[in-house]
């Protein structure tokens, strides 16, 4: 009898605990987030850079849909792969969050010989922010006004390397745009990495350097300043707020496309419901007017891809970049 009383609270109790994790699912979809502690949005670069500010638009209103706090926390160091490394060993309950980037998500993973992640393997997308084309400037000084005519000035001094083209650091998006042309049209640049935009900005503007990709964000205020000369953007489609500068594509080197994109990932293994939940409330954030207009302020283009669309978007970054990183031959260490 007696054995029989404890077999028949067992069974009671696994059905209780089985109606809770059926009923936990749905119960994600609308309410407050599960509040025993908070979540973190680890940022896997220093504080004051894009991926940074966007995480600091984005938690606020997050904290107040979900009912619980958001709490970033910067972890930078080797190109984003430090933090993201944090976040791949996560447990994924859905209270750790990741921005993600090109560079730690679909660069570092051919630019470093070891990495203690896989961009794809190692986690699960949630929501795509937007990606900002970049913007490939001269100075004003500088004797090319097309982009036929770059090309040509670089190739006249192949035997020297070709002309310089300045970036904030080796592996970021911008050294990679200047990689990705040097892929495409097969004429040689010399990469000269600099610790941060701002004296890579500087020494263009001053004749040391010939050129550079970057942001609109970072350049633009040159280029109005008449102290950089833009001459093409690596993006399909011309920027809004510089909507006389052609496309590197229309510029005659059908195919080019490149944005510096800017995402939201989870641990792999983050449950479903979970993982929806989050897109669903990053996706509303991101279509107000006041972010669409922050996003729009740093070069970007607001996006509305799925889970699975940024998913399928990343690998063909992988494969893309790897091609291009083994071409150039270059490694970050």
């Amino acid at each position: 009898m007696q054995r029989r009383t404890l077999i028949q609270r067992t069974l009671a109790a696994s059905s209780l605990l089985l109606g809770a994790s059926m009923l936990a699912a749905p119960a994600l979809a609308q309410g407050n987030w599960p509040t025993s502690k908070p979540i973190t949005y680890l940022v896997p670069f220093p504080p004051g850079g894009n991926t940074d500010t966007l995480a600091r638009v984005i938690s606020q209103p997050l904290n107040k849909a979900l009912g619980t706090s958001v709490i970033i926390e910067n972890k930078g160091g080797a190109g984003g792969s430090m933090g993201s490394a944090l976040a791949a060993r996560a447990p994924a309950d859905g209270f750790t969050i990741l921005g993600g980037t090109i560079s730690s998500h679909a660069i570092n993973v051919s630019l470093y010989s070891k990495l203690d992640y896989d961009p794809v393997k190692s986690f699960t997308p949630i929501a795509m922010l937007g990606s900002g084309p970049l913007v490939l400037v001269v100075p004003a000084s500088s004797p090319y006004k097309t982009l036929a005519e770059v090309l040509a000035g670089s190739k006249s001094k192949a035997s020297a390397g070709g002309l310089t083209s300045a970036s904030p650091g080796n592996g970021t998006s911008n050294h990679m745009a200047m990689e990705l042309l040097a892929y495409q049209t097969g004429v040689k640049f010399t990469h000269v990495p600099y610790k941060g935009s701002g004296p890579a900005v500087q020494d263009v503007m001053g004749g040391q350097v010939d050129m550079m990709f970057d942001t609109a964000l970072v350049v633009g205020p040159h280029i109005q300043a008449g102290k950089l000369r833009p001459i093409a953007v690596t993006s399909s489609k011309r920027l809004e707020s510089l909507p006389d500068v052609p496309t590197i594509a229309e510029s005659g080197e059908k195919g080019f496309d490149m944005g510096s994109w800017q995402a939201v990932f989870a641990p792999a293994g983050t449950p479903k419901a979970i993982v929806d939940r989050l897109h669903d409330e990053i996706m509303k954030i991101v279509a107000t007017p006041e972010v669409q207009a922050r996003l729009k302020s740093f070069g970007m283009q607001p996006s509305r891809m799925t889970p699975a669309e940024l998913a399928e978007f990343q690998k063909a970054e992988v494969t893309k970049w790897a091609a291009v990183i083994k071409a150039a031959g270059i490694k970050a260490d």
